[in-house]
């Protein structure tokens, strides 16, 4: 019995000349762009469509972090979340659809054994496409794309990883800002055209800042071109990172999350940042005065009786001065802001884990892209 081989990763035959102008994305209606005042407050517009609820709307993500923090690991997560209409980071429902993944830095091998691990057992979806080699945008890249969607009509996410594989070379006599605008630019145009999510997995600047939104690498153009920005950033104590998001249709909001090394999945973890980036002590009696707002140290200590007295009396003033808990008359503590919900987020171990780089809609879209072959590195 023969079996057919498996055809190449490739998305769409696309001309090699580099001044060849995109073609023209296929008519759809034009949107109205004037309004008087009375009519745009009378008008009726849908809901942004969301890849993930409240974390990936429609248009372009700017997914930032540092190298070999686990970007690659998080955007294939999401990919295989999203393309088998599962859980994004083990806890938040999404709707399945066809999802684009161009995996410009990774092998098929080390795409296999990565999704082996995250899936665990259960079957892959056939509504995700992987491919590890498309042109620059402004070489045919933004055809490719456009050509993988027009066969998908109901695709739901688009992920670049990573972005500087695909933006081309900077027009000549620009400016470096206005270069990364126009960049993010090819991504916006297909997001907005075809209402979809596009992911474009970037790095971040070597120097730290207080606004993760400046810690993005390039100009502000980069940022200021995209929807939405989520940098993911290393933490201590039992997260392994902290995502940080903020974006037009976003909230500005900010989610602890757990690096599984044995699953290779990004999971969220419950409550506020706070409680997952201080230590194990602190965490504890921020929990306990949380569930029990007006104690006093000794019912702390009551409550905790692995910690002596006076720790419990000094944390309970540092954390007052930190701004964690509030310190009321009598000596009585209280959690200094309310505990913000997070609906169906699964328990986490907490276990320090080593970071490595590195879902339903069934179809089989036809793979084209161009005839070389060359393995990029891990991220």
């Amino acid at each position: 019995m023969s079996v057919n081989p498996i055809p190449p990763l490739h998305l769409y035959s696309v001309p090699s000349d580099p001044e060849a102008a995109p073609r023209e994305l296929p008519k759809r209606e034009r949107p109205r762009t004037a309004w008087t005042a009375d009519q745009l407050m009378a008008a009726d517009f849908p809901e942004p469509k969301w890849a993930v609820p409240g974390i990936l709307a429609e248009g372009v993500n700017l997914l930032a972090g540092p190298p070999k923090v686990g970007k690659s690991w998080l955007s294939l997560g999401l990919a295989l979340a999203v393309a088998a209409g599962g859980h994004a980071f083990d806890s938040l429902p999404v709707d399945g659809g066809p999802v684009l993944y161009l995996a410009l830095e990774d092998t098929p091998r080390r795409l296999q054994t990565r999704m082996r691990k995250i899936l665990g057992g259960q079957a892959a979806p056939a509504g995700l496409t992987l491919v590890t080699e498309c042109p620059p945008f402004p070489q045919g890249g933004s055809d490719a794309i456009a050509g993988w969607l027009d066969r998908n009509p109901e695709a739901r996410m688009v992920v670049i990883d990573v972005f500087a594989k695909m933006r081309g070379q900077a027009p000549q006599g620009v400016s470096a800002y206005d270069a990364d605008y126009v960049a993010v630019g090819y991504a916006k145009r297909i997001s907005d055209h075809y209402g979809i999510a596009v992911v474009l997995v970037h790095h971040v600047r070597k120097a730290g800042s207080d606004d993760f939104l400046t810690e993005v690498s390039g100009t502000n153009g980069i940022a200021g071109a995209a929807d939405a920005t989520l940098v993911l950033k290393r933490a201590r104590g039992q997260a392994d990172g902290i995502l940080h998001v903020t974006g037009r249709d976003v909230d500005e909001a900010e989610y602890a999350l757990k690096f599984q090394a044995a699953s290779g999945a990004w999971q969220m973890l419950d409550g506020p940042v706070s409680d997952h980036t201080i230590g194990d002590t602190r965490a504890a009696i921020l929990r306990y005065v949380r569930e029990n707002p007006g104690v006093r140290p000794r019912d702390i200590v009551a409550a905790l009786p692995d910690v002596d007295a006076d720790t419990v009396r000094r944390y309970c003033s540092r954390m007052a001065d930190a701004g964690q808990l509030t310190k009321g008359a009598g000596g009585r503590y209280y959690p200094d802001t309310p505990h913000p919900q997070v609906s169906q987020v699964s328990d986490c171990p907490v276990t320090p884990s080593g970071l490595h780089e590195g879902t339903g809609h069934p179809q089989t879209p036809s793979v084209r892209l161009s005839d070389s072959n060359h393995e990029g590195s891990a991220q």
